[in-house]
């Protein structure tokens, strides 16, 4: 399969190439940073590996089953890092809801967010030890290996735009129709999607910078407002019965409540701009503008 013209006046796969291995670059930076502290290297680390999933997730038709269990070994090495992403959760929540009415001194507040900053360290000294970072080290010495090895040069655009159409599908698909009755467990499932698709979106930013980039954006604000509900959701378990924060669960449920509330209609009205569009209508879009660049490139070729 001949590799479309795109990024650079390289082909599209070569450009899809490059990205991979600046993922990677980015996570091995991540790893390795004496700069960094547990937590920040924690952060950085399940970032780059988010975007690397997703472009993992771009290859699984072309590439087929490696890219699909390189994807899953991803996944799994970064849920092993999970334990702190609670406390942490937690943490932004408080941190959301102190910018409204918690009925909570000051100190209380204070109090609280000193323990699930202990537990939120405890977590990260306990999940990035040796062992990990050196599965983690190896797994980006596959990702290198396989970056040589796989025909990515080959991928032509319209194979991406398929897979990009396939994560907006699966994305719209888990919108709900009720936005104040969804389950947590269903919004988290979508935020999931929504990030894989912003990352995705994101790789073919330098192609139409300000039409993807916008999208992207706007995927974001989506995916931050479910990220919102998630933490709330954490901090709810955080304060249940015999939990770290059960002293506060009285005067802490009331605002968690309205809080979500809040996030919900606002992530309705998002989910309802970015997934406005069908699938279908999504991929002849997308196809467009790729023709269009194509035919701009052209023209200018001619012209010289």
């Amino acid at each position: 399969m001949a590799g479309a013209k795109g990024h650079g006046g390289a082909g599209f796969g070569e450009h899809l190439a490059a990205t991979g291995r600046s993922i990677v670059a980015d996570a091995r930076h991540a790893l390795a940073d004496p700069a960094l502290g547990d937590a920040a290297r924690v952060h950085e680390l399940r970032k780059a590996f988010k975007r690397w999933r997703a472009w993992l997730r771009l290859l699984s038709g072309p590439i087929g089953a490696p890219a699909e269990e390189m994807r899953l070994a991803a996944r799994t090495l970064m849920r092993s890092l999970s334990g702190a992403r609670d406390a942490q959760g937690a943490l932004d929540a408080i941190d959301d809801l102190a910018h409204g009415d918690t009925g909570l001194s000051a100190r209380s507040l204070a109090t609280i967010r000193a323990r699930l900053v202990a537990l939120r360290d405890a977590a990260e000294s306990a999940s990035l030890t040796p062992q990990t970072r050196a599965a983690i080290a190896g797994h980006l010495d596959e990702a290198d290996r396989a970056l040589d090895a796989w025909p990515i040069a080959d991928i032509g655009f319209a194979t991406v735009a398929d897979a990009l159409t396939a994560t907006f599908r699966r994305a719209r698909q888990l919108a709900p129709k009720d936005w104040q009755a969804v389950e947590p467990v269903q919004l988290h499932a979508l935020r999931r999607r929504v990030v894989e698709h912003r990352h995705q979106m994101e790789l073919i930013e330098p192609l139409w910078p300000r039409v993807t980039k916008a999208w992207a954006e706007e995927a974001q604000r989506l995916r931050n407002r479910l990220g919102a509900c998630q933490d709330l959701s954490v901090l709810t378990a955080f304060v249940a019965p015999h939990q770290p924060l059960a002293a506060w669960r009285v005067r802490l449920t009331p605002p968690i409540a309205a809080r979500r509330k809040a996030h919900l209609k606002s992530a309705a009205r998002l989910a309802g701009r970015l997934f406005a569009e069908k699938p279908k209508a999504f991929r002849a879009r997308i196809g467009a503008l790729w023709s269009a660049r194509k035919r701009g490139k052209a023209t200018k070729k001619k012209a010289a």
